[in-house]
């Protein structure tokens, strides 16, 4: 490969403008372009449902790098611009002001949008997403004490801008439509503790709700569910999930099943063009390769670093475990893997005190991890998980056994 091939980044996120980063690190000389719709350079996204819906944190403070940084690496930002189509033939791109731009290696990095809610009054003023700096400053703006805020989905971002909320006085109802809290992504135990948490803390939690149309004559002012319930509120958050941003690759003819397939390099289905970040459909080298979307900051900078290596001519680096992270409260939630095929769950610590984990199991080799104030769990959850490990679950359950001790010897 070249050091001297221009290449053009579609979308200035998290891993776009870490692609190009480490590019430029890695010693690449071409030219690079990095384009992004929003005004903004790549910046953090975690934050925007905690620390900078609280007031806490301001713009400046989620950049990933200043502007300066852009300039002196001869990193070209085309900001507040949108791509409409791919010409693979050519290998070029076209943007919104016609301009037409070539590329050697092309890079779709466009993330993921917020599910909508198909109901009815869902386009009422004051029913929000979060996503971007400017669902975060709307956010902001209309969160104030006293108001009652409806959260539609008891998922992670949910639970976050639901903590957040109380902290800033509001009356807060999350709305779910399964049994518990986080049913598709966390353990029971983990979910029932968080129900607890967040009841303690004054939130109204309902589950086993659908939502069945808003109501308001301008802005919303209650949602009523399917069974004739009415949650009276000033504001409302949807968080039900998201979809790839594929769009683009669908109409350039690449292969997307549940975003861009990619291969363990990023690489898609036209050996010029990569995706990495929230939209790729990647293989899971920990486990088996599996396909699998991963929506997170750590599988964007993996991802990037995969791109890089490839595009360069360098060798593939090794398999990272996949992790995540959750701040709610005080609480300090951190995951390593995907529990893909666990046939059991081994409780390590007592969630009454509000530190444990939670381990999944496939036969004897640990899958996965939840860990909440448990750092050393997490840490060793990561570690077995990259060996393959496998280790004893009796052994894993009792706390008086450092968790990197349940680790079998083979005989």
């Amino acid at each position: 490969m070249s050091i001297d091939s221009r290449i053009v980044i579609i979308g200035a996120g998290h891993a776009g403008g870490t692609l190009a980063a480490v590019l430029r690190d890695q010693g690449h000389a071409g030219p690079i372009t990095l384009i992004g719709e929003e005004t903004h350079p790549p910046y953090q996204r975690p934050p925007l449902s905690k620390a900078f819906l609280k007031g806490s944190a301001e713009i400046p403070s989620l950049l990933l790098k200043n502007a300066d940084f852009y300039r002196a690496n001869d990193i070209a930002l085309r900001l507040g611009q949108r791509v409409e189509a791919i010409d693979r033939g050519a290998r070029s791109v076209t943007l919104d002001d016609g301009s037409v731009l070539p590329y050697d290696f092309l890079v779709i990095a466009t993330g993921a949008r917020p599910r909508r809610l198909p109901i009815p009054g869902a386009e009422l003023a004051n029913i929000l997403t979060l996503r971007s700096i400017a669902d975060g400053e709307r956010l902001r703006d209309v969160l104030q004490p006293g108001r009652r805020l409806a959260v539609v989905g008891g998922g992670y971002v949910g639970l976050e801008v639901a903590a957040s909320a109380r902290a800033l006085g509001l009356d807060v109802t999350v709305i779910e439509r399964e049994a518990r809290l986080l049913a598709r992504v966390a353990s029971e135990p983990l979910a029932r503790f968080y129900e607890r948490h967040h009841t303690q803390q004054g939130v109204h939690i309902v589950c086993d709700a659908q939502a069945a149309r808003f109501e308001g004559t301008d802005a919303v002012e209650a949602l009523c569910l399917a069974d004739g319930r009415r949650i009276p509120c000033d504001v409302a958050i949807v968080g039900v999930g998201a979809q790839p941003n594929d769009e683009l690759a669908r109409a350039a003819g690449l292969q997307c099943e549940n975003g861009i397939v990619v291969d363990q390099d990023a690489r898609s289905s036209d050996p010029a063009i990569f995706a990495i970040g929230d939209l790729s459909w990647r293989p899971m080298p920990l486990y088996g390769n599996r396909m699998f979307r991963l929506e997170s900051v750590p599988n964007a900078l993996e991802q990037a670093r995969l791109a890089t290596c490839a595009i360069l001519g360098k060798a593939r680096p090794a398999p990272e475990v996949p992790w995540f992270w959750s701040d709610q409260y005080e609480l300090k939630l951190q995951i390593a893997g995907v529990p893909f095929d666990a046939d059991r769950q081994v409780l390590r610590g007592n969630p009454d005190q509000g530190k444990f984990a939670v381990y999944h199991l496939w036969g004897e080799r640990v899958v996965a991890v939840e860990a909440l104030n448990s750092p050393l769990d997490f840490i060793a959850g990561k570690q077995f998980i990259a060996a393959a490990s496998a280790v004893s679950a009796e052994r894993l359950a009792d706390p008086s056994v450092k968790a990197r001790d349940a680790v079998l010897v083979p005989a």
